[in-house]
């Protein structure tokens, strides 16, 4: 089971949450790293104790919805 590192930056939906996700890539004819940025959609059965900035670990699973792919495991 894969999991990611990411901070929350929207609480708005019922159940889902967008976590942004930052790692690092090398250039590979320049060799200086850059930081690359993805949105994730997971599912929390209780969004109302998570807040916009929180640090969470995400675990992915089974296609929840069209988007949803992963889950918060903290």
């Amino acid at each position: 089971m894969r999991t990611k590192t990411g901070i929350i930056t929207s609480n708005k939906m019922t159940k889902t949450l967008v976590v942004t996700v930052h790692t690092y890539k090398n250039h590979p004819k320049y060799k200086k790293r850059y930081r690359v940025s993805k949105k994730f959609y997971a599912h929390a059965e209780d969004p109302s104790k998570f807040n916009i900035g929180d640090t969470v670990t995400i675990a992915e699973t089974k296609p929840l919805s069209k988007l949803k792919r992963w889950k918060i495991v903290t």
